[in-house]
């Protein structure tokens, strides 16, 4: 039986590809988003589903963008693509919007709610087996770059989140990663991975999952 894996992100996991300037093709191809790679490091025994979207906050409603918080579409999301083996959640570089006035905590506690909901849903073919990231740290440059006009100083607090994110990963019970141990934002906007770290963080994710099956065997 194929072991079933959801992966639910934002932009990051969408695949959004800030080097390219056509505005109605900024994503990676399927074969270089880390969702795909990861797909054909697992094999055949594995089906990885792909759930990024553009925005997407952990808890936060933003008031310029409608259906961008994370919470409320994670249980029809979950029921969605049931019954499920693994959950990958990777999200907060939205949330260190300035707009969202959002200490580190904050933003963590804000990821720390998905988690018991994700694990209190009835999706789930045995135990929830919960992957939580900690996603690369927004670079300093976005401060002052465009797209920081929308952002706001955030990069401080996005290096901050992973000391965070680790404490809620060890308290649920699930497993951890530190993306920036493996990959980082690009030299475009600052906020988004290029295809080389989609690359390492697949290699990642793939040798976690594997690893974890095994010893559950």
């Amino acid at each position: 039986m194929k072991k079933r894996v959801l992966c639910y992100g934002d932009s990051n996991t969408w695949g959004f590809n800030a080097m390219n300037e056509n505005v109605y093709g900024q994503r990676f191809p399927e074969e270089v988003r880390w969702t795909g790679r990861l797909q054909t490091l697992l094999g055949e025994n594995w089906t990885v589903i792909e759930e990024g979207l553009c925005g997407r906050t952990t808890v936060f409603e933003d008031p310029l963008r409608e259906g961008l918080n994370g919470l409320q579409y994670l249980e029809p999301c979950l029921a969605t693509h049931n019954p499920l083996d693994y959950l990958i959640l990777m999200l907060g570089t939205n949330d260190c919007k300035a707009r969202f006035s959002a200490l580190p905590k904050n933003i963590a506690d804000g990821l720390g709610r998905l988690i018991v909901k994700a694990k209190q849903a009835c999706v789930w073919r045995d135990q929830p087996q919960i992957l939580v990231i900690a996603p690369p740290p927004i670079r300093k440059g976005n401060d002052t770059s465009e797209i920081g006009r929308d952002m706001g100083v955030c990069s401080e607090k996005s290096a901050m989140l992973s000391k965070e994110y680790r404490l809620w990963a060890e308290a649920e019970g699930c497993i951890f990663l530190d993306a920036a141990s493996v990959a980082g934002m690009n030299d475009y906007d600052f906020m988004h991975m290029d295809d080389v770290s989609h690359e390492r963080l697949a290699e990642s994710i793939a040798g976690i999952l594997k690893a974890d099956l095994l010893e559950k065997e």
